[in-house]
């Protein structure tokens, strides 16, 4: 069995079993995600590979890290995730990629997530629920971060903190590859 079917299966149980925990709809959580309600259907019948995007709505309905989303088992208190366990969500043809390295649930999702984007290229991300909060860490390069149309140069050493319930975008506008860490802390669902 191929990773993809793996996780294609994992989102799958995960999703249903979320929503079930949640006590959701298909409709109602459908209607939270903005996803329609056959995307759900095909995912939690682990008939469909959906977008990072969607998965992302999905979690941020239900309240939940993407890491949640692809583990069905929660393990002991403390779990290692080797380097070749790391999730990517993410990747282009040039080498820009993002790979989710961890998270958790305490006492909303937090995820922790390497990143590298190629000179030229950028990441947009649409608005995470109020109260999502993003830190960053750039180790090489220079990170465009630009937050609610305007941009900030976040140079390599140097972190960033902002509130992502609004349009933001990760972005390398210079000649050499942009590496970071990010940890992303999102409000439980009430």
């Amino acid at each position: 069995m191929s990773d993809l079917d793996l996780l294609t299966q994992s989102l799958a149980r995960n999703v249903k079993r979320w929503r079930t925990e949640r006590g959701f709809t298909l409709d109602a959580l459908a209607a939270r995600a903005g996803v329609s309600r056959g995307m759900l259907i095909q995912i939690e019948q682990a008939r469909t590979n959906p977008s990072i995007g969607t998965v992302v709505k999905i979690g941020d309905a239900l309240g939940i890290s993407i890491t949640t989303l692809l583990d069905y088992e929660q393990g002991p208190k403390v779990r290692i995730v080797a380097p070749e366990q790391a999730v990517r969500l993410w990747h282009t043809d040039a080498g820009s990629y993002n790979r989710l390295l961890a998270g958790t649930e305490a006492p909303g999702p937090v995820e922790m997530w390497d990143w590298r984007l190629m000179p030229g290229e950028s990441s947009p991300s649409e608005p995470h629920p109020v109260g999502t909060v993003e830190l960053v860490h750039v180790t090489a390069g220079e990170l465009t971060l630009t937050v609610d149309g305007v941009a900030h140069l976040v140079p390599a050493g140097a972190s960033a903190t902002f509130e992502a319930g609004t349009e933001h975008t990760y972005g390398n506008e210079g000649d050499v590859p942009m590496e970071m860490i990010m940890a992303v802390s999102v409000p439980p669902v009430r």
